[in-house]
């Protein structure tokens, strides 16, 4: 029979993507690591993953097995954290799933609030690129609730959040002059047709938005630099590579190029979702959310009231 640790071993690989950053993640050697899918291997019969030149990519095996792995790991948390609910040690655990944006935008005045309520629930994060794997870990249940964009034909409970607007942010060394007013507003993307864009990776789901607001525009973007991580592209911005398209809640406070609302408007609608069931605990969150979600920050909205250029 499998082991819970060959099964935590399995499911880190799987949500990491990566035999390395699984053993980051699960504080232990990565040859410790490859051993326990080994034994895994071993038990079920035949590879679990196929090993690519940047990655890793499961087998039917591994599809197969991935769903009562993750059942099976989420079953002994929370088993583990209801035991030490009645032993008085803590207040209960919340699983929050979201995409990357949620945790850096929306996510922590939310959570700075949740927490000076509820200082005896631990609260854990999953971070996803993209939507759809959001929605698979809630719906494989790896979390209470998921924060991000709404989900196709979900079966359980969703309360929208609102829409979250994408802002278009200029470097300071572009020449702001020649495309809109310094002062801010709006711009019409078209004006970005021949520059060179900081981007997301193809398999994010931001690089998907840019994309589509392009073509909607007329043009395909062109690439300067590619990144992985969301929080990376304001600064690459703001370093002078080139201007990127990013929902508000993410932009710092103080940002040394040019916030501007893209024409025509992009937007994507946001919901926190849970299944059909969820306790006490995850329905107060969900309502939680709802009441004191901010997706448009004071300081992006005040560089948003400039003039407009057409």
């Amino acid at each position: 029979m499998p082991t819970l640790r060959q099964l935590e071993s399995f499911v880190a690989v799987v949500d990491e993507g990566s035999f390395t950053r699984a053993a980051d993640r699960l504080f232990v050697t990565q040859p410790g690591l490859s051993q326990q899918i080994a034994a895994l291997e071993k038990e079920s019969g035949g590879s679990l993953f196929s090993r690519l030149p940047r990655g890793v990519a499961l087998t039917p095996t591994g599809r197969a097995l991935l769903p009562h792995a993750r059942a099976a790991v989420t079953a002994a948390e929370r088993g583990h954290a209801a035991a030490r609910q009645v032993s008085g040690s803590e207040g209960g655990e919340l699983r929050i799933a979201c995409v990357y944006s949620v945790s850096l935008g929306l996510l922590p005045g939310v959570l700075r609030r949740w927490r000076s309520q509820n200082p005896d629930v631990t609260v854990r994060l999953f971070e996803h690129r993209h939507g759809d794997t959001l929605a698979a870990a809630v719906r494989e249940g790896q979390a209470d609730v998921g924060v991000g964009p709404v989900p196709a034909q979900w079966r359980g409970r969703q309360r929208a959040l609102g829409h979250e607007e994408m802002v278009v942010l200029l470097p300071p060394n572009l020449g702001v002059d020649d495309v809109m007013a310094p002062a801010g507003g709006e711009i019409a993307l078209r004006r970005l047709e021949h520059v060179p864009w900081v981007q997301y990776a193809p398999d994010h789901a931001l690089a998907d938005v840019l994309l589509d607001a392009c073509e909607q525009a007329g043009f395909r973007p062109q690439v300067a630099v590619r990144t992985e991580q969301t929080a990376v592209a304001p600064l690459l911005t703001a370093a002078g590579i080139g201007p990127s398209l990013v929902p508000a809640a993410i932009v710092p406070p103080v940002f040394a190029g040019t916030i501007a609302r893209p024409l025509p408007r992009v937007e994507r609608e946001l919901a926190a979702y849970t299944g059909a069931e969820p306790d006490a605990l995850t329905s107060r969150f969900v309502a939680d959310v709802a009441r004191h979600a901010v997706l448009m920050p004071d300081h992006v909205a005040a560089a948003l009231e400039g003039p407009a250029v057409l």
